[in-house]
């Protein structure tokens, strides 16, 4: 039965968010068995240290488009997250078991091809799915945590560009990004078609572009590029991340067919999960903070 605690806590956090089906009025008493914890992809253990981090958005000075900050980052703890994107064969596992939504009239799926054409709502129901089915905590990398685990991988979307016009600097990336060479329509490549970074993780920035939680903002900033007033925060659109940063309405599956809210539409969408150490209340605690974090 839910308790009255877990009712709160689910109408705190709201409909999407990746808590495991166990806070939901699933049973809470049994351990997983060997073959439900199998279904967990290998993960990475990044320990934490300092990179510098575009920050994510929109930012404005004096009412004029510009770059968004710059800043040096160090997380607080380690970093587990899966070595390679969810497969089509995984995320089957999750629509086979009721957990996920089809994605409509597919072949066999394959256990070596990343799984595309999923929505960040789909993504979200696949990590609390996982969570339910290990008894572990999964849940989509904020953008920030996508950066760092790519590493040298990481493609950095400032423009270099002088002029503070609009419509200029929305022309720079919209050229900026269809100038990167695009690979044959032939559907993602096998898993660690695109080789692995520094870090072990394979197929970053490849031609599988990946969901993160984190919401879209636009905010202002002083003449010290520091924040200025609330700003704007809209969790219907999230922040993607491959060949380069996007951001992409959180229902859409294919961005090609219109929802890409900024720039060049990815090619394909697909995702990898963190899986959080600590306790589930802590986890709930930081999801609750998250869209509303400032930056600093």
């Amino acid at each position: 039965m839910m308790t009255f605690l877990h009712a709160k806590v689910l109408l705190a956090v709201g409909v999407g968010a990746c808590l495991p089906l166990a806070l939901v009025g699933l049973p809470t008493g049994s351990q997983p068995d060997a073959a439900q914890v199998a279904v967990a992809s290998e993960t990475v253990r990044l320990a934490p240290e300092s990179f510098r981090y575009r920050v994510a958005g929109e930012f404005t000075r004096e009412g004029r488009p510009v770059n968004a900050p710059m800043l040096e980052r160090k997380g607080k703890k380690p970093l587990s997250i899966m070595k390679a994107q969810v497969t089509e064969a995984e995320f089957d596992r999750c629509v086979r078991d009721g957990g996920c939504r089809p994605l409509g009239q597919r072949g066999k799926t394959r256990a070596d091809v990343p799984v595309v054409g999923v929505s960040w709502e789909d993504a979200s129901a696949y990590a609390r799915w996982l969570s339910a089915r290990t008894g572990q905590v999964w849940r989509l990398p904020t953008d920030e945590e996508w950066v760092f685990a790519a590493g040298s991988r990481a493609k950095d979307d400032a423009l270099d560009v002088e002029s503070t016009d609009i419509s200029q600097r929305w022309l720079a990336k919209y050229e900026e990004q269809s100038s990167r060479q695009r690979l044959p329509d032939r559907g993602p490549r096998p898993v660690g078609g695109f080789g692995a970074n520094e870090h072990g993780l394979l197929d970053l920035s490849g031609n599988v572009w990946e969901w993160t939680d984190s919401c879209f903002t636009r905010q202002t900033l002083d003449a010290g590029d520091r924040v200025i007033g609330e700003g704007i925060v809209n969790c219907g659109v999230r922040v993607i991340q491959g060949a380069h940063r996007g951001y992409t309405t959180t229902f859409i599956r294919d961005a090609r067919g219109g929802g890409c809210s900024m720039g060049v539409p990815p090619d394909y969408l697909g995702f990898r999960l963190v899986r959080e150490e600590g306790s589930w209340l802590a986890n709930v605690a930081s999801r609750l903070r998250r869209p509303f974090e400032r930056i600093s």
